[in-house]
């Protein structure tokens, strides 16, 4: 009797009701342990499975030109990427995605088995959004899209050195793209969402940070110039065979670069085909030995030295100048005696050394560095050289001779704008910008006395005697001065290789403009400044004066020419027949 009592039912339901009441403490234990305890650290597994946080692209700063006119946008793309995980995981889809993305099936596979052990992997990026959808409605496993912003540049490369471009993560490469990157640059946002398995986001949980766009930048340049100048500067090169060229236009109060251009361009919408000679911004990277552009500043430390004015008489007979070590320095012609005026009108090299023997070495060079040679001109554009200007201490007689007359230093076209600027703005240089408005307080180099004395010098040059005839525009009084240097060749200079250079200031009353214009190796007869670069200066002058309704200061030419217009357009009179 007690054997079987010890198995009544009774004591079996206890022993029962206590392991379910054990079993229900554990699930509640467990329970308790998941929701409250663990929560935290399940909540984000989960989440790590569906929650998901992504960025919010936002676009990089429009730039425009002085009036508005859009030179860089940035337009939104799509880019395909995947998750080598999962994409691998359906081997079969591979073909169906190489064809839909046009690259080649083992360019795709093995772009994405070497980076399986990742969870991403940009397959072809900045597609047009409508191709973009096509691809991803195919529904292949691990296969999304991202949003995306790609640069483009309306004006090609009529504007390409001086915007430069930026990579395909748009971030700036060359030109003020990269100058003001920062600046340009948004701040890139973030959200979270959640994604279903097949990826695509079925809900927007919250905004993590907001997307910040770049900011937008205005440039001092004025497109209608900048066109002007590129397509002269391209007739040019074709015309005369030369094989690059450069241009830069300033506005002479404020020191704003108005256009810069340069020969041989590119096309910075195409990041291929382009290779770095074309890229290259000539206007401040290449130098060129000037010639006699800087018999200008040479005669500027002649009168402020107080030994020469406009008048005084320069012996130039015979016409040739023998120089230490051999070397004879020669005039086109023999002038025999020159005003100081004179030597500019027909630059007489014979004439500049004369004037520079009169000078120390010392005050010559403090002319030249005042007048921002062998320097930087401070614009800021990435990859600018100062050039080179010798120390006086270093100049022999023979130095300090062809320096004179624009031999043994080298200077930038930006810095032959610059230099002519500060003489047409009563003597004051300013520091070149790019940025509308963002002009200086610029810095007095010689006295406004003396500044109009160079101008009224310069205006002979453009005159009926002068060099630069070529380069007068009707109805304005310029001002300017040509220069023709050979190119150095394997420690000498070649016999047939030419830089042709022009610097003029327009209206010479009250300059707005200047403008150089370098050209690199004209082939033909004709290869100097006067007569290849002359004329170019002309054509842009004569079209930019108009679009920024610069008054005429030569009113009796300017008559004169709109009544031979008017005469020229007017229809022949009809002759009345005799009854």
């Amino acid at each position: 009797m007690s054997g079987r009592s010890s198995y009544s039912p009774r004591k079996r339901l206890m022993v029962v009701g206590g392991v379910l009441a054990a079993c229900c403490v554990v699930l509640v234990a467990r329970a308790a342990h998941l929701q409250v305890i663990s929560e935290e650290f399940y909540q984000q597994q989960g989440d790590a499975r569906f929650l998901r946080e992504v960025p919010i692209a936002t676009s990089r700063g429009m730039i425009t030109d002085r009036n508005g006119e859009p030179l860089a946008v940035s337009s939104p793309v799509e880019s395909i990427w995947a998750n080598p995980k999962e994409l691998l995981v359906h081997p079969d889809r591979l073909p169906e995605l190489a064809k839909a993305l046009q690259i080649p099936l083992d360019v795709l596979t093995r772009r994405v088995s070497e980076r399986a052990d990742k969870e991403f992997v940009y397959l072809r990026r900045h597609l047009n959004p409508d191709v973009a959808e096509e691809i991803t409605a195919l529904g292949i496993p691990g296969v999304y899209s991202q949003r995306e912003f790609r640069r483009f540049y309306p004006h090609g490369e009529v504007l390409a050195h001086v915007l430069g471009f930026t990579n395909i993560d748009d971030r700036g490469q060359e030109g003020l793209e990269l100058a003001f990157n920062e600046w340009l640059t948004g701040q890139e946002g973030s959200q979270r969402v959640i994604r279903d398995r097949r990826g695509r986001i079925v809900e927007n949980v919250d905004l993590v940070r907001a997307a910040e766009p770049g900011k937008d930048l205005v440039l001092s340049i004025d497109r209608r110039i900048q066109y002007l100048a590129y397509r002269e500067l391209k007739a040019a090169l074709i015309e005369t065979g030369a094989t690059s060229g450069s241009v830069v236009v300033l506005d002479v109060p404020t020191g704003e670069v108005l256009a810069m251009v340069n020969q041989p361009s590119y096309n910075p919408n195409s990041r291929v085909g382009a290779d770095a000679e074309a890229r290259r911004n000539r206007s401040v990277t290449d130098v060129v030995e000037p010639g006699s552009v800087m018999k200008t500043l040479t005669l500027a430390a002649g009168l402020e030295a107080g030994k020469f004015t406009p008048e005084t008489l320069i012996p130039t007979a015979p016409g040739y100048m023998p120089l230490p070590g051999g070397y004879t320095v020669r005039d086109f012609r023999n002038y025999g005696t020159l005003t100081l005026a004179g030597i500019l009108t027909k630059s007489s090299n014979v004439g500049a050394i004369k004037v520079s023997n009169e000078l120390s070495a010392d005050h010559q060079y403090d002319m030249y560095h005042r007048f921002g040679l062998g320097q930087r001109s401070g614009s800021g554009f990435p990859g600018e050289l100062p050039g080179v200007l010798p120390l006086a201490r270093r100049w022999g007689p023979t130095e300090k001779a062809t320096i004179s007359y624009g031999y043994g230093l080298s200077v930038t076209p930006l810095q032959l704008a610059r230099a002519y600027a500060a003489i047409g703005n009563d003597g004051r240089i300013m520091t070149p910008t790019f940025v509308k408005g963002g002009a200086g307080e610029g810095e007095q180099v010689i006295d406004p006395a003396i500044a109009r004395q160079l101008m009224d010098m310069l205006e002979t040059v453009v005159g009926p005697e002068g060099t630069a005839r070529r380069a007068a525009v009707t109805g304005y009084r310029v001002a300017g001065k040509t220069g023709t240097s050979r190119k150095a060749d394997g420690g000498g200079y070649a016999a047939k290789r030419y830089a042709a250079v022009f610097v003029g200031l327009v209206p010479a009353t009250n300059p707005r403009f200047a403008m150089a214009v370098v050209i690199h190796e004209p082939q033909g007869l004709e290869y100097g400044g006067g007569a290849v670069s002359a004329p170019v200066f002309h054509r842009v002058m004569d079209g930019a004066l108009r679009l920024m309704d610069v008054p005429p200061d030569d009113i009796e030419k300017w008559y004169a020419a709109q009544e031979a217009r008017a005469r020229k357009k007017a229809p022949a009179p009809v002759r009345q027949e005799a009854p």
